[in-house]
C-alpha cells in the first residue's frame, strides 16, 4: 500500500514519453514499475496549448495503491 508519484511529458501530438518515478512507494519497486507500465499504456492525451498551438508539457501524477 502507498502512493507513487510519476512525472512524464505530454508531447505536441498527445503521446506520453519520459515516464519517471519522482517519489516511489517505500519498499515496493514492483508498485513503481506497475505504475510506469500503466501510464505508458494510456491512450493519447490532449496536449497543452499556448496561443492555440500544441506544446510539450510536464505532468505530475499521483498513483495510489491499496490492498484488499
Amino acid at each position: 500500500e502507498g502512493k507513487c508519484y510519476l512525472r512524464f511529458i505530454v508531447g505536441t501530438d498527445g503521446r506520453i514519453t519520459d515516464v519517471k518515478v519522482t517519489r516511489g512507494v517505500p519498499d515496493c519497486e514492483e508498485c513503481d514499475n506497475e505504475a510506469k507500465r500503466v501510464v505508458r499504456s494510456m491512450p493519447k492525451w490532449k496536449p497543452g496549448k499556448i496561443g492555440g498551438k500544441g506544446v510539450r508539457s510536464y505532468f505530475d501524477l499521483p498513483v495510489n495503491f491499496k490492498l484488499n
